[in-house]
């Protein structure tokens, strides 16, 4: 640094010594000061966008009973909060353009508005459930759950001019050599000042979404429905040790909900009508070998259909094989077979073994699951042989092995590459191949690829002698 320093001194001295020297043997310095600057000036900061405004309150749910009394409710959603503007940018500052430097320079640049902020969105109508006992009895319930509007967007904060330049263009000279000698040569190059960029003014906010009409629920009764569980999800090693009680209320959509209440409501037109309360139990078998605590935390969860009938979703990691039975009020799951999904795809070549129509290809199931899982081979075999002017490799054949051609001894499966149809001539010892085998794996309705690739050359079958 100390070094910098002095070398800046030094060419600053003889900068000022040369200034004494008349006027036709001025040699050009470039001033010191220079150096730190690009451009001269500095651009100021983009506007701040507009805060998004807030979303409408929903209207409040409410449960009456219909007994022929005059209800009057308001249920309506609010509006959504209109979106901020966004800011103007910072005026840019506009110093003294520098004099006469020597290189082009740019005035300080224009800054953009902020964005207006999106509105909010209006809130919901609130939902209204009725019990009744006499249809009629709802002419005298009077609702507006009315869904609140949206909010606009802000909008956008102006963008900022860039700052102009007040000398657009300058000559500099420069001399090199001794003034008053043959080697003194003096040179002029043309400089520029470019305007700044003027700053874009910033987009305009979206408005929000409207709200949605409240939702009329009916049920012809005096009591109130008891809580429903139609969904629970829990861990799967927790699902074997105990009995889950399943329920679910069951609805009919209909049309025409104004028509119900008193004239002059307000509520969507597609109202619910309670049919029924849906009960069952459920509970897993678990007959895969592997413990069910071998699978962790995964989560199972089932669920009660419309149509009583209990669906179990297993999560991606796992692959469950199983069957489904029920009596009564009772579903039961069993669980055959289960793998984790990371273990489906752990297929390795063992050994490429032999030539000629004897050329196999021996992979292994390292995960040793595949007296469970189905598992369909398809291979592209191509050959390099240079002795017949190939570099590249060509292919010879590109298909399904056929299943007559796959033996498996439980977790290894023996590929009989030689008897495809391939030409006897790009199976025999030295040629060097490049296979490629596609592995496509399944249990139940799942199922995934692997890609398996190997390059090697023939090699003579090893005899063996007695």
């Amino acid at each position: 640094m100390q070094k910098g320093l002095r070398s800046k001194l030094l060419l600053l001295t003889f900068c000022l010594f040369s200034s004494l020297l008349p006027a036709s043997g001025s040699i050009f310095c470039p001033a010191v000061a220079d150096e730190r600057y690009e451009d001269y000036g500095k651009s100021s900061y983009n506007g701040i966008s507009g805060q998004q405004g807030r979303k409408g309150r929903d209207g409040e749910n409410q449960t009456v009973l219909a007994n022929g009394s005059a209800v009057n409710l308001d249920l309506s959603g609010q509006d959504g909060e209109d979106g901020e503007d966004g800011r103007s940018g910072s005026r840019s500052r506009c110093p003294h353009q520098e004099r006469n430097p020597n290189r082009d320079i740019t005035a300080p640049h224009g800054v953009n508005g902020g964005n207006g902020g999106r509105g909010g969105d209006g809130g919901n109508g609130g939902n209204l459930t009725v019990y009744y006992t006499n249809l009629v009895d709802l002419q005298k319930i009077l609702v507006r759950a009315n869904p609140g509007d949206s909010g606009r967007g802000g909008r956008g904060g102006r963008g900022v001019a860039g700052c102009r330049c007040r000398r657009r263009s300058w000559e500099i000279e420069t001399c090199t050599g001794t003034p008053g000698t043959d080697n003194y040569k003096c040179t002029k190059k043309r400089y520029r000042c470019y305007n700044g960029r003027d700053g874009s003014a910033g987009s305009a906010g979206s408005d929000g979404k409207k709200g949605k009409l409240g939702i009329l629920s009916i049920v012809n009764s005096q009591q109130t429905l008891p809580e429903e569980s139609p969904s629970i999800s829990l861990p799967i090693s927790e699902l074997a040790s105990k009995q889950l009680n399943l329920s679910k209320h069951k609805w009919n959509l209909r049309q025409g909900a104004a028509s119900l209440l008193a004239p002059g409501s307000i509520i969507a037109d597609e109202y619910r009508e309670f049919e029924q309360r849906l009960e069952t139990a459920f509970q897993l078998i678990w007959r895969e070998r592997q413990p069910i605590t071998s699978f962790g935390n995964q989560a199972v969860t089932v669920s009660l259909n419309d149509s009583k009938q209990v669906e179990v979703n297993f999560p991606e990691d796992v692959w469950v094989e199983g069957s489904s039975s029920s009596e009564a009020d009772l579903t039961k799951f069993t669980v055959n077979h289960a793998i984790l999904k990371k273990d489906v795809t752990r297929l390795a070549v063992s050994e490429f073994a032999d030539a000629g129509e004897n050329l196999n290809l021996k992979i292994v199931d390292l995960a040793a699951k595949s007296d469970v899982i189905e598992t369909q081979f398809r291979v592209k075999f191509r050959v390099k042989d240079n002795n017949s002017g190939f570099f590249d490799y060509q292919t010879q054949y590109e298909g399904d092995i056929p299943a007559e051609l796959i033996t498996r001894d439980y977790n290894r499966f023996i590929l009989a590459l030689g008897k495809l149809k391939i030409n006897r001539e790009n199976l025999r010892p030295g040629v060097n191949v490049d296979i490629e085998v596609v592995a496509t794996r399944s249990l139940g309705e799942r199922s995934a690829k692997q890609t398996i690739k190997w390059q090697s050359a023939i090699r003579k079958p090893i005899k063996i002698q007695k």
